[in-house]
Protein backbone atom coordinates (compact mmCIF):
# COMPACT_ATOMS: atom_id res chain seq x y z
CA UNK A 1 0.00 0.00 0.00
CA UNK A 2 0.96 3.38 -0.73
CA UNK A 3 0.25 6.92 0.37
CA UNK A 4 0.68 10.24 -0.30
CA UNK A 5 -0.76 13.24 1.30
CA UNK A 6 -2.31 16.02 -1.59
CA UNK A 7 -3.29 19.26 -1.60
CA UNK A 8 -1.45 20.56 1.66
CA UNK A 9 -1.94 22.69 4.02
CA UNK A 10 -5.30 24.20 3.30
CA UNK A 11 -7.51 21.26 1.28
CA UNK A 12 -5.14 18.08 2.26
CA UNK A 13 -6.59 14.49 1.18
CA UNK A 14 -4.97 10.77 1.27
CA UNK A 15 -4.84 8.99 -1.31
CA UNK A 16 -4.05 5.69 -1.46
CA UNK A 17 -2.52 3.16 -3.88
CA UNK A 18 -3.71 -0.70 -2.87
CA UNK A 19 -2.31 -3.99 -4.26
CA UNK A 20 -4.64 -6.80 -4.36
CA UNK A 21 -5.48 -7.73 -0.14
CA UNK A 22 -4.39 -4.62 1.35
CA UNK A 23 -6.77 -3.24 3.83
CA UNK A 24 -6.94 0.44 5.16
CA UNK A 25 -9.00 1.58 8.31
CA UNK A 26 -11.61 4.83 7.90
CA UNK A 27 -13.61 6.91 9.72
CA UNK A 28 -17.43 7.14 8.76
CA UNK A 29 -17.39 9.78 5.78
CA UNK A 30 -14.18 10.23 5.27
CA UNK A 31 -14.42 8.32 1.62
CA UNK A 32 -14.29 10.93 -1.15
CA UNK A 33 -13.90 8.71 -4.48
CA UNK A 34 -12.56 4.49 -4.52
CA UNK A 35 -12.47 1.96 -7.40
CA UNK A 36 -14.91 -0.35 -8.54
CA UNK A 37 -12.67 -3.18 -7.38
CA UNK A 38 -12.35 -1.80 -3.55
CA UNK A 39 -15.01 -3.55 -1.18
CA UNK A 40 -16.22 -1.23 1.55
CA UNK A 41 -17.50 -3.32 5.08
CA UNK A 42 -18.72 -1.09 8.25
CA UNK A 43 -18.07 -2.16 11.67
CA UNK A 44 -18.52 -0.86 15.51
CA UNK A 45 -15.90 1.16 16.51
CA UNK A 46 -14.04 -1.27 18.63
CA UNK A 47 -17.04 -3.21 19.66
CA UNK A 48 -20.61 -1.86 20.43
CA UNK A 49 -19.82 -1.02 23.92
CA UNK A 50 -16.69 0.94 23.45
CA UNK A 51 -18.00 2.55 20.45
CA UNK A 52 -20.62 3.69 22.25
CA UNK A 53 -18.56 5.27 24.53
CA UNK A 54 -16.43 6.79 21.95
CA UNK A 55 -19.35 8.55 20.95
CA UNK A 56 -20.92 9.66 23.87
CA UNK A 57 -17.66 10.49 25.68
CA UNK A 58 -14.82 11.20 23.21
CA UNK A 59 -17.02 12.71 20.09
CA UNK A 60 -16.28 9.86 17.77
CA UNK A 61 -18.24 7.74 15.73
CA UNK A 62 -20.24 5.01 16.53
CA UNK A 63 -18.65 2.90 13.19
CA UNK A 64 -15.95 2.82 11.12
CA UNK A 65 -15.19 1.45 7.56
CA UNK A 66 -12.50 -1.11 6.66
CA UNK A 67 -11.39 -0.91 2.91
CA UNK A 68 -10.26 -3.94 1.15
CA UNK A 69 -8.37 -3.85 -2.41
CA UNK A 70 -9.94 -7.17 -4.96
CA UNK A 71 -6.78 -5.51 -7.08
CA UNK A 72 -4.49 -2.78 -7.88
CA UNK A 73 -6.76 0.21 -7.12
CA UNK A 74 -7.16 3.77 -5.43
CA UNK A 75 -8.93 5.00 -2.68
CA UNK A 76 -9.07 8.98 -2.00
CA UNK A 77 -9.98 10.07 1.99
CA UNK A 78 -10.90 13.34 2.94
CA UNK A 79 -11.96 15.32 6.17
CA UNK A 80 -15.15 17.42 7.00
CA UNK A 81 -13.44 20.93 6.86
CA UNK A 82 -10.46 22.47 5.33
CA UNK A 83 -6.96 21.95 6.43
CA UNK A 84 -4.09 19.95 6.82
CA UNK A 85 -3.42 16.24 7.34
CA UNK A 86 -0.44 14.57 9.31
CA UNK A 87 0.66 10.87 9.03
CA UNK A 88 2.37 8.78 11.95
CA UNK A 89 3.61 5.69 12.36
CA UNK A 90 2.97 3.95 15.46
CA UNK A 91 5.98 1.45 16.51
CA UNK A 92 4.30 0.32 19.93
CA UNK A 93 3.71 3.51 21.43
CA UNK A 94 0.51 5.22 22.23
CA UNK A 95 -1.12 8.77 21.19
CA UNK A 96 -4.19 10.46 21.92
CA UNK A 97 -6.20 12.42 19.43
CA UNK A 98 -8.93 15.50 20.47
CA UNK A 99 -12.12 14.32 19.43
CA UNK A 100 -13.10 14.43 15.33
CA UNK A 101 -9.03 14.20 14.67
CA UNK A 102 -9.25 10.57 14.00
CA UNK A 103 -9.06 10.17 10.04
CA UNK A 104 -7.39 6.44 9.27
CA UNK A 105 -5.22 4.01 10.04
CA UNK A 106 -3.65 0.81 8.79
CA UNK A 107 -5.32 -2.38 10.72
CA UNK A 108 -2.76 -3.19 12.89
CA UNK A 109 -3.42 0.00 14.55
CA UNK A 110 -5.88 -0.49 17.84
CA UNK A 111 -8.14 1.94 18.68
CA UNK A 112 -9.54 2.49 22.17
CA UNK A 113 -10.38 5.51 24.51
CA UNK A 114 -8.21 7.04 27.18
CA UNK A 115 -9.24 9.20 30.09
CA UNK A 116 -8.30 12.83 29.39
CA UNK A 117 -9.40 14.49 33.05
CA UNK A 118 -11.41 16.82 34.37
CA UNK A 119 -9.17 19.41 33.46
CA UNK A 120 -10.46 18.30 29.51
CA UNK A 121 -13.69 18.57 30.28
CA UNK A 122 -13.93 22.12 31.76
CA UNK A 123 -12.04 23.19 28.53
CA UNK A 124 -15.19 21.75 26.59
CA UNK A 125 -13.03 18.74 25.10
CA UNK A 126 -14.66 16.18 26.66
CA UNK A 127 -13.55 13.65 29.75
CA UNK A 128 -12.42 10.49 27.12
CA UNK A 129 -10.17 11.33 23.87
CA UNK A 130 -9.49 8.12 21.26
CA UNK A 131 -6.48 6.42 21.86
CA UNK A 132 -4.50 4.62 19.23
CA UNK A 133 -1.82 2.55 19.62
CA UNK A 134 0.19 -0.45 18.55
CA UNK A 135 2.13 -0.29 15.04
CA UNK A 136 1.44 0.68 12.40
CA UNK A 137 0.51 4.15 10.34
CA UNK A 138 -2.53 6.69 11.96
CA UNK A 139 -3.46 9.75 9.65
CA UNK A 140 -4.90 12.53 11.82
CA UNK A 141 -6.62 15.82 10.22
CA UNK A 142 -7.01 19.59 11.74
CA UNK A 143 -8.67 22.70 10.62
CA UNK A 144 -5.99 25.12 9.19
CA UNK A 145 -2.49 24.18 9.53
CA UNK A 146 -0.88 21.61 12.00
CA UNK A 147 2.42 22.06 13.94
CA UNK A 148 4.48 20.24 16.33
CA UNK A 149 6.06 21.12 19.67
CA UNK A 150 8.90 19.00 21.89
CA UNK A 151 7.88 20.51 25.51
CA UNK A 152 9.87 19.78 28.29
CA UNK A 153 8.24 21.96 31.00
CA UNK A 154 5.13 23.60 30.69
CA UNK A 155 3.47 25.20 27.46
CA UNK A 156 0.20 27.15 27.34
CA UNK A 157 -2.10 26.36 24.21
CA UNK A 158 -5.47 28.03 23.28
CA UNK A 159 -8.26 26.09 24.32
CA UNK A 160 -9.41 24.10 20.54
CA UNK A 161 -5.83 24.60 19.05
CA UNK A 162 -4.80 21.19 20.48
CA UNK A 163 -4.93 17.98 18.11
CA UNK A 164 -2.78 15.48 19.36
CA UNK A 165 -0.42 14.50 22.28
CA UNK A 166 1.77 11.97 24.01
CA UNK A 167 0.73 9.70 26.78
CA UNK A 168 3.60 11.63 29.08
CA UNK A 169 1.97 14.97 28.46
CA UNK A 170 -0.44 16.28 31.04
CA UNK A 171 -3.23 18.61 30.35
CA UNK A 172 -4.61 21.61 32.88
CA UNK A 173 -7.15 24.02 31.95
CA UNK A 174 -6.47 27.65 33.67
CA UNK A 175 -6.64 31.30 33.19
CA UNK A 176 -5.01 32.68 30.22
CA UNK A 177 -4.37 35.63 33.08
CA UNK A 178 -5.84 37.50 35.77
CA UNK A 179 -9.42 37.48 36.13
CA UNK A 180 -9.70 41.20 34.33
CA UNK A 181 -7.66 40.19 31.57
CA UNK A 182 -9.43 36.72 31.17
CA UNK A 183 -12.77 37.94 30.43
CA UNK A 184 -12.42 40.98 28.13
CA UNK A 185 -9.06 39.66 26.38
CA UNK A 186 -11.17 37.11 24.16
CA UNK A 187 -8.57 34.37 25.75
CA UNK A 188 -10.60 32.88 28.47
CA UNK A 189 -9.75 29.91 29.29
CA UNK A 190 -6.31 27.90 28.30
CA UNK A 191 -4.70 24.51 28.20
CA UNK A 192 -1.67 24.87 30.19
CA UNK A 193 0.68 21.26 28.89
CA UNK A 194 3.39 19.69 30.90
CA UNK A 195 5.91 17.81 29.61
CA UNK A 196 7.95 15.82 28.27
CA UNK A 197 6.17 15.01 25.26
CA UNK A 198 5.68 16.02 22.16
CA UNK A 199 1.60 18.06 20.80
CA UNK A 200 0.41 18.88 17.87
CA UNK A 201 -1.53 21.96 17.27
CA UNK A 202 -4.04 23.40 14.63
CA UNK A 203 -3.56 26.59 13.19
CA UNK A 204 -7.35 27.64 13.68
CA UNK A 205 -9.96 26.98 16.28
CA UNK A 206 -13.27 25.48 14.88
CA UNK A 207 -15.01 27.00 18.27
CA UNK A 208 -13.58 30.17 16.97
CA UNK A 209 -15.15 30.47 13.10
CA UNK A 210 -18.32 29.44 15.03
CA UNK A 211 -18.37 32.60 17.15
CA UNK A 212 -17.22 34.58 14.37
CA UNK A 213 -19.75 33.21 11.89
CA UNK A 214 -22.43 34.21 14.85
CA UNK A 215 -21.30 37.42 15.56
CA UNK A 216 -22.20 37.80 11.61
CA UNK A 217 -25.34 36.09 11.75
CA UNK A 218 -27.49 39.46 13.97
Amino acid sequence: METEIRDQPAFANILVKLSTGDRIVAESDAMASMSANVQMSTRWNGGVITAVGKRVFGGESLFVNEFTADGPSELVLTQSWPGDIKEIELTGNTLFLQPGAFLACEPTVRLGMGWAGLASLVGGEGLFRLKVSGRGKVWFGAYGGIFVREIQDEYVVDTGHLVAYEPTVRLKVALAGGIFSSFFSGEGLVTRVKGPGRIYMQSRSIGGLAAWANSHLW
